[in-house]
């Protein structure tokens, strides 16, 4: 069965920075945070290390970075999504911009997610691009610029760039989640970007390349908790 995604809720991908036994030790971090902050933390691990993690953890909803649509049988080196779905990965991303899909695949990805019930965690670029994703009605959509990706520009994604990818999305389909993660180097960050609108923060290289990146796991799901009791407060005095 899909989980169900409490929001906000804070996103971490390793990628390649991290492997074997320091990955482990950064999902219980993250794990020891989620249950800490009471937070929804969905945790992007290596194929090879997602097993291991589902296995160690008790709440971090565990995503694939990838995989291909084949069906059991002849496929030399291809990840197949039932042992990915085996190994206790909950969604798959498609379409990351260091794994690129044309639109065709992309659809081709998330209807072969739907067999087995996964999460699809689905990455855009541009606006337009964000648009054309939502028309495939992924769970969730995580609209950023390829250029922040990374930490090597020092910024994050603009206001009004948030708001208005917030906003076509949620106009196509009210239902995707909506994600900012790109550039993201501290709990602040992940504050101001909850509070303006989107219903998670992530951060990759942002934790990765911190001077104490569990600290920093702790810092930023903390302040998803903050904007979270904020967020709730302010609902609380409208009503």
């Amino acid at each position: 069965m899909k989980p169900t995604i409490r929001t906000p809720y804070f996103e971490i991908g390793t990628k390649n920075y991290i492997f074997g036994d320091t990955v482990l030790a950064y999902a219980k971090a993250a794990d020891a945070a989620a249950e800490k902050y009471d937070i929804d933390v969905l945790f992007i691990a290596p194929a090879v290390d997602i097993r291991r993690i589902t296995e160690n953890t008790s709440r971090l909803i565990v995503l694939a970075p990838y995989m291909d649509t084949l069906r059991p049988g002849r496929g030399m080196a291809d990840i197949l999504p039932e042992s990915l779905k085996a190994a206790g990965a909950k969604g798959v991303v498609v379409n990351h911009c260091e794994k690129p899909m044309s639109l065709p695949a992309i659809k081709k990805t998330i209807d072969r997610a739907r067999e087995l019930d996964f999460l699809v965690f689905a990455c855009a670029d541009t606006i337009e691009e964000a648009k054309a994703i939502a028309q495939l009605h992924p769970d969730i959509i995580n609209p950023e610029p390829t250029e922040l990706i990374g930490g090597t520009c020092g910024g994050v994604s603009d206001m009004r760039y948030v708001k208005e990818s917030i906003r076509v999305i949620k106009a196509i389909d009210p239902d995707i989640m909506v994600e900012q993660a790109a550039g993201i180097t501290n709990g602040q960050q992940v504050y101001d970007f909850i509070m303006a609108g989107s219903e998670a923060a992530g951060a990759a290289s942002g934790i990765m390349n911190a001077k104490d990146p569990l600290a920093m796991i702790d810092e930023m799901i903390a302040a998803t908790r903050r904007a979270a009791d904020d967020l709730q407060q302010a609902q609380q005095q409208e009503a």
